[in-house]
């Protein structure tokens, strides 16, 4: 008697994504947990492994890795003198990082990363869209220290000051004292490179940032009046004071109907931390930034995208936030002791 024919479990995933994960969710038996496709639990994340100090000719650096999603991020500063640049104010102290352009994220999804992106392209929609939230993300959590990039230098008591505006150290104009004034600034390049792209690109990419930030160790520098240029040394560092480690987390929403638009008379998932093939099964997404390090979750910002299933009650209720709270201790405790 012949062998019955039947498909594997890899054939029918690809020939039907939709179903399949449908069919692992909502299993016949009770005995059966639901399951997603990769084999983790709808609730499960994928836990990251971090390693700083991974370029050699970075002031800072990181690799995280999440599952098959791995991404690298370098971080290198470049002086700039506060007379090269066209809009500045000594009195702007506020928002001199974003006015000056002082943090410079850029993200590229390498060829070889996924079979999705073509080599010899432009910048593709989805790079221009994490950059552009790797940059809000910055100057709204404000992560890093404007003091941290400030260059400062002491004029001459007997050297008149220029007319021109400049920022004053408090205290240092006491009599017999100089003037002290900042006169450049560093500015972070932050470049961000996926190795492996297997959905879930944001998470990683903030949470390298975030570890090759902590990483990061400027040298000391001194402004040469004589030259007018910064001088810097590379026997001396400082790190950057990095106080605060927001984490994001994302997840998206499965729905019962395999159509084009998620529906409400119908059961839904919710899976966090989704891989590639769940992003693109998906029509819903939500994505919170929080910051446990006091011992209660604070929310930074909260980004949703499509759909109508994930309600205020559902993203601000204690299940959820727990869910949250318990990814911010894996990433922190990741780069802590990376």
């Amino acid at each position: 008697m012949a062998p019955a024919a039947g498909l594997t479990r890899a054939t029918f995933a690809k020939l039907s994504p939709h179903p399949y994960l449908l069919a692992n969710l909502e299993p016949s038996s009770n005995e059966v947990p639901p399951a997603r496709s990769n084999g983790r639990a709808p609730n499960e994340v994928r836990l990251p492994t971090v390693n700083s100090s991974s370029l050699s000719h970075a002031h800072g650096s990181a690799v995280v890795r999440m599952g098959d999603t791995t991404v690298i991020c370098g971080v290198r500063g470049e002086t700039i003198l506060t007379s090269e640049i066209p809009s500045y104010r000594a009195s702007n102290t506020e928002t001199e990082l974003r006015d000056y352009d002082l943090l410079v994220p850029n993200i590229e999804l390498a060829t070889g990363c996924s079979p999705q992106f073509l080599p010899g392209g432009p910048p593709t929609t989805l790079a221009q869209t994490l950059s552009t939230r790797i940059y809000s993300l910055l100057h709204s959590s404000k992560v890093v220290d404007p003091e941290d990039l400030r260059i400062w230098h002491t004029r001459p008591a007997d050297e008149a000051a220029p007319e021109e505006d400049h920022m004053e150290e408090d205290g240092a104009s006491e009599a017999g004292e100089g003037q002290k004034v900042v006169v450049a600034y560093w500015v972070l390049y932050i470049d961000i490179f996926f190795i492996s792209f297997d959905g879930n690109p944001f998470d990683a990419a903030w949470a390298a940032v975030m570890a090759a930030l902590r990483d990061t160790k400027l040298p000391k520098t001194r402004y040469d009046a004589d030259r007018e240029m910064v001088v810097c040394t590379r026997k001396e560092s400082s790190p950057l004071t990095i106080t605060n480690i927001p984490i994001a987390c994302t997840a998206v929403v499965f729905t019962g109907k395999e159509t084009d638009r998620s529906t409400t008379d119908g059961k839904f998932w919710l899976l966090v931390d989704p891989d590639r093939l769940e992003e693109s099964l998906c029509d819903e997404s939500v994505t919170i930034v929080v910051n446990c390090r006091d011992g209660e979750t604070k929310i930074l910002s909260i980004s949703k995208h499509g759909g109508i299933i994930l309600t205020p009650q559902i993203l601000t209720s204690k299940q959820f936030l727990t869910w949250a709270g318990k990814r911010w201790e894996d990433f922190n405790l990741a780069i802590t002791k990376s």
